[in-house]
């Protein structure tokens, strides 16, 4: 697979890391706003069922092609995958942090 497609896969994965975590950042940003003030049970069980989530949802866009390609025996360009989308994420996460230090 040429490098251009593994880049762009990789983009379009971390991009969607990106999307999904701003909105859960969103949500628990505003949950007050959303459901009310809630101190229950039923809360701490939302709270850990969406980290369970997001942490597989997460997981099968950083790792997933990754894994797939290892295990087809494309070791080579699994390896490049998963470098470059954790390259990508790195660019969002110092974007994030410039982001904070301008404010």
């Amino acid at each position: 697979m040429p490098k251009e497609k593994i880049v762009q896969y990789s983009f379009v994965h971390s991009l969607g890391v990106l999307v999904y975590v701003s909105l859960v950042a969103l949500i628990m940003q505003n949950g007050d706003k959303i459901f009310g003030k809630m101190a229950t049970v039923v809360t701490v069980v939302a709270f850990l069922l969406m980290f369970v989530v997001s942490a597989t949802v997460v997981g099968g866009l950083v790792l997933g092609k990754s894994i797939t390609w290892y295990l087809d025996g494309d070791k080579k360009n699994a390896i490049k995958m998963l470098f470059y989308t954790v390259g990508w994420l790195f660019i969002w996460l110092a974007a994030a942090f410039g982001i904070m230090m301008v404010r």
